[in-house]
C-alpha cells in the first residue's frame, strides 16, 4: 500500500477529525411547538436567565414562576393572573396567534433550587416538589412538551439527596429534552439519565448558546 506523505496525513488526519466532530454533533435537535410557557424548579434565579434566552431567540413565551395544574388548564394569559407578592405572571406570547385560553404545547422548566427563592413564595422543598410532580403529571396527560434545562453550573448541583439533586430528580427523567451546560453535568448524571431515560440531550458550554438552540426547537432562526 502507498505510504502517505507526512503532510498527506496530516491533512487525512484533519478530514477524519473533522467529520468525526459532525457525527458527534449530529444529534438531532428535537422540535417543539408554541405557545410555551417558562417555570422554576427549585426558584432559583436561573428562570430569569431561561426567559432572556427566550427572548434573545425569538420566542415568545409566557411565564409563572409557581404554576400549577389549574394555571396550565387556563392556557395562555394564565386566566388573567396578576402578580404578586411570591408570584410572579407574564404574559409575552403573541395573542394574535395564540389567544388568551389556547392550551400551551410546550413548557420550560429551569432547575435549581434556592431556598430564599422558595421562602419569597412560600414554599418548601417538599411543596415545591409536590408542585413539579403535579405540574409533570399535567403535562405527561395533556401531551405537552417538556424541556429541562440546567445552566447553573456546579453551583446548583450537589450530594445526593440535596436540593438541587432532588429538583433535578423531579424533572430530569420526565423531560423530553433536556438542555445543560458542561459545568451542570461534569459528572455526568444528566448523560446518565438522557441514556437510561432514552431522552435528546444537547450539552452547550456556556448558557448563551441556548440561544440557538431555543431557534432550532422552535424554528425561530
Amino acid at each position: 500500500m502507498k505510504r502517505l506523505s507526512k503532510v498527506g496525513f496530516f491533512g487525512f488526519f484533519l478530514t477524519l477529525l473533522f467529520f468525526g466532530l459532525i457525527v458527534l454533533n449530529s444529534e438531532e435537535i428535537p422540535k417543539a411547538q408554541l405557545p410555551v410557557i417558562t417555570t422554576s424548579a427549585g426558584q432559583s434565579p436561573d428562570v430569569t436567565t431561561v426567559n432572556i434566552i427566550c427572548e434573545e431567540a425569538g420566542v415568545m413565551y409566557d411565564y409563572c414562576d409557581v404554576v400549577t395544574p389549574e394555571m396550565l388548564k387556563d392556557g395562555v394569559g394564565l386566566g388573567d393572573r396578576k402578580s404578586a407578592p411570591g408570584f410572579h405572571v407574564e404574559v409575552h406570547t403573541d395573542l394574535n396567534k395564540f389567544p388568551k385560553g389556547t392550551p400551551y404545547k410546550t413548557i420550560i422548566i429551569a432547575i435549581g433550587a434556592s431556598l430564599k427563592g422558595m421562602g419569597a413564595s412560600g414554599l418548601t422543598v417538599e411543596t415545591e416538589l409536590e408542585r413539579l410532580k403535579k405540574v409533570i403529571n399535567y403535562c405527561k396527560k395533556n401531551g405537552i412538551f417538556i424541556i429541562g434545562v440546567h445552566i447553573g453550573g456546579s453551583s446548583k448541583r450537589g450530594a445526593p439527596g440535596s436540593d438541587n439533586e432532588r429538583m433535578i430528580d423531579a424533572v430530569a427523567p420526565y423531560a423530553d429534552y433536556l438542555i445543560v451546560t458542561t459545568d451542570s453535568n461534569k459528572d455526568g448524571r444528566f448523560t446518565e439519565i438522557a441514556k437510561e431515560k432514552g431522552i435528546p440531550l444537547t450539552e452547550v458550554k456556556y448558557a448563551l448558546e441556548v440561544v440557538d438552540i431555543f431557534k432550532k426547537v422552535f424554528g425561530t432562526k
